[in-house]
């Protein structure tokens, strides 16, 4: 991979970073602890403050995965890895890290 194709994937990387930063930022309330006050709502209202919670907790371990993988891609570009499969050694198609630029491995071998 050229130099350029590297920095340009490591600009995208460090934009999905900073775009889950903000996104992480927003779904805090979502993950807070649900008051079960009945005085105040009805069962049905716990209920889905219950499922809200949980969606957005689910959605907080997501992105906590995705911030790991774009850091091992970091790495990779820090160490001359990025672009190279993690398995075989060859190229990853960069139609391939188009798609998923956090890819370790070529298709051949992630299959």
């Amino acid at each position: 991979m050229t130099s350029i194709d590297i920095a340009a994937r490591e600009a995208q990387l460090r934009a999905r970073l900073a775009e889950l930063d903000a996104l992480e930022a927003t779904n805090e309330e979502g993950r807070a602890v649900v008051v079960l006050d009945q005085q105040s709502v009805g069962r049905l209202s716990r209920m889905d403050a219950l499922q809200n919670q949980a969606m957005a907790q689910e959605t907080q371990r997501r992105r906590a995965q995705e911030r790991v993988r774009i850091a091992a891609a970091l790495q990779r570009i820090d160490e001359d890895e990025y672009g190279w499969c993690g398995n075989c050694g060859e190229e990853i198609a960069s139609k391939r890290l188009d798609v998923d630029p956090m890819a370790v491995m070529c298709s051949r071998c992630a299959r």
